[in-house]
Parts: structure tokens; C-alpha cells; sequence
């Protein structure tokens, strides 16, 4: 047979894999079911009520292409944040914005700045579009503005990726640091702000939309997949100048928003009462995690996400046989990818059924690991 590929270079030389093993296919693969979902960081609140109703109002219609301008959402989440819509983007999900970024601003070979352990989604990408990473370590399980800085600097990279609260450490900086970050870049340089979790942060941690909107060179990036309870809907939007935010209509899916999706998004952004209930939660959930961790002598880290990450006090393989023996009891939780982050693992808020289901489980499989 023929060596010949029909594959580009770049596509042939790809790893065959993907960010994330779903808890589907762990399911599938070992013959398990899942009866906690707490390692995704889905919100297992659900949306409102006013959600689902506004998505069976608008299932008839679903034979309808969604608006190829998105222009209702835009127009929300315009008077929502106190801005124009021509400063919105929107995809579905930031894990498509995070590609359309890329694929907008990397060239092959091209230097991008990240965390080394970060949002692994964001690595895939610069890796399909031929970019070279160039990675940055965790200082004191946070990310290093000052780290990151300095190799934008000295690689005059195009692009830094930067997630604020972070994923997975659940860290966060405060609002002046990162708009002090923001101004320092080069002019040359686009910085993503991943702000999925947003809603989940304390006071202060959140920069103002006015503080970063006038700089070209930011785009925030945020979801209704975690506060909002809408992950499996892939809806996200992008906040920059019009300038940049209207750069996305050039390679984006103009037909690619689901339209009972735009719907749910559409009244989940009007129902704020419900999202300050379910915050509430969130907030009582990690330090309902807390307490399991620390009643079994493991040590969780502070938190402005919807998950707890937590030390566990060893090494990656240890970390390793946790998540593994929680899964052998069907409790599905995740840990960070890289040294010294893969000491810990990562538990996600959910409903109190799950907490109760993690509590009894948790000191079982400590046991028997030893």
C-alpha cells in the first residue's frame, strides 16, 4: 500500500487524542457507571426554570437556521455588560472562540504564551493551527503574571492566554493586577482572558468593562456553561473592541449557533435572580468539598470556581489512584495534567445527593490505597 497521506503535514504529525477522556467513554471503556458527575465542572444546578420554558417555546421553530448574526444574544449581553454589540462575539462555547483566536492571529511556528498545566483546549488548538507553545510554571499554585509577562517579552510572542479565576487550581488575581498585566503587553500582543468562571469569583477579582474595552489587544472571553448550568448548549461570547470582536465574522460559522440554544442563553441572561440562587450554592458547595477534604487529611485549595482543587499530599500517581478508585465507585472526578498540579485533585459543586455520594467514598478509597 502507498505511505501516501491526504493529510496536511501538520495534521499528519497531530497526536490522535483530545483534551478530555468524557465520562462517557469511561463508562464505555471500564464497564462503570457514573452516579456522581463532579469532575467536569459542569453545574449540576441545572439552568432556571424560566430556561427550559423558554426552550420548549422555541423547539417549534427549531427547523429555522439560528440568526446568522446572533443579533438578539448580541444585543443582550450588550445592555447587560454596558456595552455596544459590536464589541460581542459570540460562538459556541469559549472552546470555539479559543480556536477562532488561533486561527485569527497564529501563523505556523508562531510563539504562544500560556500556563504549563492551564486549560489544556486552548494548547490543543495552537497545536492544529502549528503554533509553538511556550509554557510558563505555577507559582505557588497560581498563575505567574510576572512569569508570563516576561516570556511574551522575550519570545515577542503574538499571543498570551491567561484564565482568571483559573482552571485548575481555581485561583485568582485581583481585578488591578490584571488590567496592570493587560497594559503592560506589547501592543503586538492579543491576550485571551478566559473568564468562564466569572460569576463564581469574590469581589474584586472581576475587572470592570470599561477598564479593559478601549485595548485592542484583550478579548474576554466567558460562557453560560458553568454559572448558568448550560453546558451541554455551547454557547460562550467574546468582549473586546469592535475592531477585534468583529475580526471573528471573518472565519466563524455563521450558521453554526444552535437556535434553542440562543434561546435558553437569551433567558438565562434574564433570569439574574436565579443566577445570584445558584452562585449561593456554588459558594456553600466548596465548603461543603472542603470539609470532606479536610475530615480525610487532605488540604483543598482556596476557590473562586464552581470546583475545589485539592492537595493531596503526594505525588501525580497518588492523585492518580484517587480519581481511579472514586470512578471504581462511581464517582467521576478529574486532576490536573501536569507536575507539581497532578499532586492534587479536582472535585466540581454539585447537587447534595453527589457531595453525600463523594463523602462516603472518598475515606474508602484512601484506605485502600494506603
Amino acid at each position: 500500500m502507498s505511505a501516501f497521506s491526504r493529510f496536511t503535514p501538520l495534521a499528519s504529525a497531530l497526536p490522535s487524542t483530545v483534551p478530555f477522556v468524557g465520562p462517557e467513554a469511561i463508562e464505555r471503556q471500564r464497564g462503570l457507571a457514573v452516579s456522581a458527575r463532579i469532575g467536569a465542572n459542569e453545574n449540576g444546578f441545572g439552568p432556571a426554570a424560566s430556561v427550559f420554558e423558554a426552550m420548549r417555546e422555541e423547539a417549534g421553530n427549531i427547523w429555522k437556521y439560528n440568526d446568522p448574526e446572533n443579533f438578539a444574544l448580541r444585543e443582550a449581553l450588550a445592555a447587560h455588560l454596558g456595552v455596544s454589540a459590536a464589541n460581542i462575539a459570540i460562538g459556541s462555547g469559549i472552546d470555539e472562540l479559543l480556536g477562532q483566536i488561533v486561527r485569527l492571529v497564529i501563523e505556523p511556528g508562531a510563539p504562544v504564551v500560556t500556563s504549563l498545566g492551564a486549560y489544556p483546549t486552548f494548547n490543543f488548538h495552537v497545536a492544529g493551527f502549528g503554533g509553538r507553545l511556550v509554557t510558563v510554571p505555577y507559582a505557588n499554585d497560581s498563575e505567574d503574571l510576572d512569569g508570563l509577562l516576561d516570556m511574551v517579552r522575550r519570545e515577542n510572542a503574538p499571543l498570551v492566554y491567561f484564565a482568571n479565576p483559573d482552571n485548575p487550581m481555581g485561583s485568582w488575581w485581583d481585578a488591578d493586577s490584571i488590567v496592570a498585566f493587560a497594559r503592560a503587553l506589547p501592543e503586538t500582543t492579543l491576550m485571551v482572558l478566559d473568564e468562564a468562571y466569572s460569576e463564581t469569583g469574590p469581589a474584586g477579582s472581576l475587572p470592570s468593562i470599561s477598564s479593559l474595552i478601549e485595548l485592542p489587544n484583550v478579548v474576554r472571553t466567558r460562557t453560560f456553561s458553568k454559572a448558568y448550568g448550560l453546558a451541554g448548549s455551547r454557547t460562550g461570547y467574546a468582549i473586546s473592541t469592535a475592531g477585534t470582536a468583529q475580526a471573528f465574522d471573518k472565519i466563524r460559522n455563521h450558521f453554526g449557533m444552535n437556535r434553542l440554544a440562543t434561546a435558553a442563553a437569551l433567558a438565562a441572561l434574564k433570569d439574574q435572580a436565579y443566577l445570584v440562587e445558584v452562585v449561593g450554592k456554588i459558594h456553600a458547595g466548596r465548603e461543603r468539598i472542603g470539609g470532606i477534604a479536610r475530615v480525610n487529611g487532605l488540604q483543598p485549595l482556596p476557590s473562586a470556581t464552581n470546583f475545589v482543587a485539592i492537595d493531596a499530599g503526594r505525588d501525580g500517581a497518588y492523585a492518580r489512584a484517587i480519581v481511579d478508585g472514586l470512578m471504581e465507585l462511581g464517582v467521576f472526578i478529574r486532576m490536573p495534567g501536569v507536575a507539581p498540579l497532578n499532586r492534587c485533585i479536582r472535585v466540581s459543586v454539585g447537587p447534595e445527593a453527589d457531595m453525600a455520594l463523594l463523602e462516603e467514598a472518598l475515606p474508602q478509597v484512601l484506605k485502600q490505597i494506603g
